[in-house]
């Protein structure tokens, strides 16, 4: 019996039929373009939660989380919509309710993604628990099925506008390679990263400066592309390029201006980047990852200044490449480095942050792993 499983039967009195998994990530570049169906360039983390379900033979619903001293929270399924008050449990509930589960389940999630760091901790425990929904129901969705099924949990149960990227790619990752994914279509297609063979490695830098994506921030800068979308008479900003949005100026204003910058090269830098990668060319992704960085910085305005101050330390301690990464306001920041400089690269973020006075940050690494999966069933 896995240590989930364990303390689920502590909580519950019975041991779950199933356990799932489903991963956080990182994306590579190709930030802040899934909800203008342009390309994004993500990879899974090693980091997972964990869900263990139980079906019941009523309508109740009972979720704990081992992080959260395994507090039950219970509720009915048929009060499981959105407006209903609650927490982090809100996640879970909103899966829920968008696969339209119309029994009654006892969840225990266990999660090891870090919350707050932009690794998308929030798809992680959507997904965990939508695969586990779908074996325990037998419901039979497919990935881009159960893609969009949890951004609309988080769209419209949670209340944060996402795009489809963080939930694509924690649901349909393989181990060693990057996913291009399409957000128009939800295609993908396999990029190996194979950093490791080069000497090359990526640090991840969570700048523990917390952020929330449900203060207005996101939905601003998401709703300033849709109105450049209609007022320029297109369907997304995938349909813009530089030459029509440079000719189209005044038509919108100059807020507006740079988002949609940002999201027409952004995506043109992703395409770049998978050549790159393609031809083994590490120096050219690091500087569309620097570039990405700046955009975000300067036309997105979606940093901040621990996220800066570990992307400016980095690259003054000989990292190729490094930008935030996430949605913003603070997370993560990551840094493509030589694998020999790793400790330095870590000594000067960490002397650049003290410096400052900034909460010191943290460090690890992954290499590109698996989708969500089912891990046991009974």
């Amino acid at each position: 019996m896995s240590s989930i499983e364990g303390k689920f039967l502590q909580i519950f009195g019975a041991e779950p039929d199933l356990v799932a998994a489903a991963p956080g990530r990182v994306n590579l570049i190709g930030e802040h373009i899934d909800y203008s169906e342009g390309f994004v360039l993500p990879f899974a983390i090693k980091d997972r939660t964990l869900v263990a379900a139980r079906k019941r033979d009523d309508s109740t619903v009972r979720i704990a989380s081992v992080q959260r001293r395994n507090k039950i929270i219970t509720v009915d399924i048929a009060d499981v919509k959105p407006g209903l008050k609650g927490e982090w449990e809100r996640y879970a509930l909103g899966v829920l309710w968008s696969m339209d589960v119309k029994g009654g389940v006892d969840l225990l999630i266990d999660g090891h993604v870090p919350l707050g760091a932009g690794l998308s901790s929030s798809a992680a425990l959507e997904c965990s628990v939508a695969t586990a929904m779908n074996h325990l129901f037998d419901m039979g969705f497919n990935l881009e099925e159960l893609a969009r099924l949890t951004q609309k949990a988080e769209n419209q149960y949670v209340g944060v506008p996402c795009g489809i990227m963080d939930q694509s790619v924690s649901l349909m990752a393989t181990t060693g390679s990057a996913l291009l994914l399409d957000c128009r279509d939800l295609s993908t297609r396999n990029i190996p990263f194979d950093v490791a063979s080069h000497g090359l490695e990526l640090l991840i830098i969570d700048t523990q400066a917390h952020h929330a994506l449900t203060d207005g921030g996101y939905a601003e800068r998401r709703a300033s592309c849709e109105s450049v979308a209609s007022k320029l008479s297109v369907k997304s900003m995938r349909e813009l390029t530089m030459t029509k949005l440079d000719s189209s100026r005044g038509l919108i204003t100059e807020t507006e201006y740079i988002r949609a910058r940002h999201a027409v090269t952004e995506m043109k830098r992703v395409l770049d980047c998978v050549e790159a990668l393609s031809s083994g060319d590490f120096a050219t992704v690091g500087q569309l990852i620097n570039a990405s960085h700046i955009s975000l910085r300067d036309d997105y305005t979606v940093s901040c200044p621990e996220l800066d101050t570990a992307v400016e330390a980095s690259l003054l301690a000989g990292a190729l490449g490094s930008r935030m990464v996430g949605g913003g306001f603070g997370g993560s920041a990551i840094a493509l480095i030589q694998a020999s400089k790793t400790t330095e690269t870590i000594h000067a973020v960490e002397k650049a942050f003290a410096e400052k006075k900034f909460k010191a940050p943290r460090f690890f690494t992954s290499l590109p792993s698996q989708g969500a999966e089912l891990l046991s069933r009974r």
